[in-house]
């Protein structure tokens, strides 16, 4: 059985972008010599995104391919043109992320519309959650509102530079380990 992993930078008030879908905040975040990013990378079987998400990684890679050394998922209502180097999913993101976490491990990129019915489920097994020292004051928020309340297991923290990497597991039903 896979897991699925939320890896991703917030600022400190909560914001994953700007309005506009801005991220020169993070991009003018000092990570120092080394991040977590490659290791965490190693582990990933396939990725699943929304479709802003997708563009606004799209923009950033100036066209290149996004993460070729996976399968990539994109969930979008309104995409219909193929993609070049992603899967477009229009179905139940529950039901669609429960089948592949049978047999992969899966990085959820990116949050808010996507995230919300998969913390809703319960499907988020492991964070990673990288906090920049900056209040952006409005954006786009990591956590939109709903119905997930549960609490989560501490695994560690890490400093990367400016990044403070903060890890947490999925506390079983039992509330062991």
């Amino acid at each position: 059985m896979g897991k699925v992993i939320f890896y991703g930078a917030i600022s400190l008030d909560g914001y994953l972008a700007g309005l506009k879908d801005q991220l020169d905040w993070l991009f003018q975040t000092d990570t120092g010599v080394a991040t977590t990013y490659e290791a965490f990378f190693a582990t990933i079987d396939a990725t699943v995104m929304g479709r802003k998400t997708y563009q606004e990684a799209k923009k950033l890679m100036d066209g290149g391919l996004l993460y070729p050394e996976t399968t990539n998922y994109v969930f979008s209502r309104t995409q219909k043109e193929p993609l070049p180097d992603a899967t477009l999913v229009s179905t139940d993101p529950v039901a669609f992320v429960s089948a592949l976490k049978q047999e992969e491990n899966l990085w959820v990129v990116g949050g808010g519309s996507l995230l919300k019915p998969l913390l809703e489920a319960d499907l988020i097994d492991e964070w990673f959650i990288q906090i920049a020292p900056v209040f952006l004051g409005e954006g786009k928020r990591l956590f939109e509102p709903g119905d997930y309340s549960r609490r989560l297991t501490f695994v560690e923290t890490k400093q990367m530079g400016e990044l403070t990497e903060l890890h947490f597991i999925r506390k079983s039903v039992s509330g062991s380990e």
